[in-house]
């Protein structure tokens, strides 16, 4: 299972960016699909998700409004939309798949994202 992340880069703060995921297989063949980040110094923590059994997402609260994750199934992608972004939402970013609630079974590789003027 690969999971290739790409899209990270520098932007001012109130910019956007928009985080791509190209996972190996279906995207049917797992549970959940999504992001987590990690910023200097911090613990990695969920962004969002997708749960592939009913489309469903979820949002940590810091990012709900301002990120919009979707998902192509016939391209077995994976995308986060990001506006109004902010100096705390510095850090890696990491795409996610997990075959059964709750867990994350495969991550991968990271991109950065800095949000700095």
């Amino acid at each position: 299972v690969q999971l290739q992340a790409s899209g990270g880069g520098l932007v001012q703060p109130g910019g956007s960016l928009r985080l791509s995921c190209a996972v190996s297989g279906r995207l049917s063949d797992y549970y959940g699909i999504g992001w987590f980040r990690q910023a200097p110094g911090k613990e990695r923590e969920g962004v969002s998700c997708i749960s592939m059994s009913d489309g469903s997402t979820r949002y940590r609260d810091s990012v709900e409004g301002r990120f919009t994750i979707s998902r192509d199934n016939s391209q077995s992608t994976l995308w986060l939309q990001m506006y109004s972004l902010k100096p705390e939402d510095t850090a890696v970013y990491y795409c996610t798949a997990g075959r059964s609630p709750g867990r994350v079974d495969y991550w991968g590789q990271g991109t950065q994202v800095t949000v700095s003027s």
